[in-house]
């Protein structure tokens, strides 16, 4: 990584450190929305951290993209993943990037004729969005006024997602590259990747402080078999995630590719995880007050958004089988 790829992560994670305490993420699961947390982020330009060119960092789009993991790390009940994404598309398409919160609305709606219509459920963050980005028939459009909510929700870990009604005028370009669909699901592939790393960080220190029998759990042989297992399942995620952002950054025609593949592992990951940390943390880690509740339900809820750990297993099937045998190798090897 750059020396100013560094310095970025190093800032972030400060900031994110600061801005999320406990107490804050207390009061964001209660449905508070961190203005002061945005506010810093925006203040240190991550919204363009992934638009590349003078616009953004000028730090090497792979790098910028692990910026997204460390939102994962955090939990962070913010939509900076999404907005990142969605202004790095933008600036690919030549539209109009942004500091402010966009919503990414990757069904439901139409665009004909310069306007976008149509009705869209679960979008993240949309109650706070500024503009929404839109695709259909293979253009995205800007949109940043005429849209509506219709109905609020959430998700598992309290993050809005809302049924929104949009009637506007819209900005539209050719879809540039990867679709919405895409592009959401790399973020939270990032996002899970770098929440299974704080999952198994706190685990090991559950283990490490907690005594049994007049021993700390992790001298137990059993403990240690379930914490190398952990420890495998977060490196196999990170190492899924990865690949994912290297060919998005890239601009690999196997993208999509890479990011069904790194859905459908990160996906088996943490259901693993998950099942192991809860193993071995006991009834604590259930309630709503231990931090491992956070990153679970967060991971769960991500699980699920722009397109189930299914729906991904489905599409990288597909494209398998649509190799004969003697081209099926070139394809692995190639994605």
């Amino acid at each position: 990584m750059s020396d100013t790829g560094d310095l970025l992560m190093d800032m972030t994670a400060r900031l994110l450190g600061e801005r999320f305490d406990d107490a804050a993420m207390r009061a964001a699961r209660a449905g508070a929305w961190p203005q002061p947390a945005w506010d810093a982020v925006t203040e240190q330009g991550l919204p363009l951290a992934l638009v590349e060119g003078e616009q953004g960092f000028g730090v090497p789009l792979a790098e910028g993209l692990s910026l997204v993991g460390l939102i994962g790390r955090h939990a962070a009940p913010l939509p900076l993943a999404e907005t990142m994404i969605g202004n790095a598309l933008l600036a690919r398409a030549g539209l109009p990037v942004g500091r402010g919160v966009l919503a990414l609305v990757p069904e439901g709606v139409t665009l004909a004729s310069g306007r976008a219509t149509g009705e869209a459920e679960r979008i993240a963050w949309a109650r706070n969005a500024d503009a929404l980005l839109i695709e259909d028939g293979g253009q995205i459009a800007l949109v940043t006024d005429g849209f509506r909510i219709v109905a609020e929700g959430s998700n598992l870990a309290h993050m809005p997602r809302d049924r929104i009604a949009v009637d506007a005028p819209a900005q539209v370009a050719p879809l540039p590259g990867i679709g919405l669909r895409e592009a959401g699901a790399l973020v939270r592939a990032l996002a899970m990747a770098g929440a299974l790393q704080t999952l198994t960080g706190l685990t090991i220190t559950h283990v490490t402080e907690r005594v049994q029998f007049g021993r700390a759990l992790s001298a137990f042989q059993a403990v240690q078999h379930s914490l190398a297992r952990l420890a495998s399942e977060a490196a196999a995620a990170a190492a899924a995630a990865d690949l994912a952002a290297d060919s998005f950054a890239d601009n690999s025609p196997y993208a999509g590719i890479a990011i069904a593949a790194a859905r459908t592992r990160i996906s088996e990951a943490a259901g693993t995880a998950i099942g192991i940390a809860h193993q071995l943390h006991g009834a604590i880690g259930f309630t709503e007050e231990h931090r491992l509740h956070w990153f679970t339900t967060a991971l769960w809820a991500w699980r699920d958004e722009f397109g189930s750990a299914s729906w991904w297993t489905r599409r990288l099937g597909q494209a398998a089988l649509t190799h004969s045998k003697a081209a099926y190798w070139p394809f692995i090897t190639s994605v």
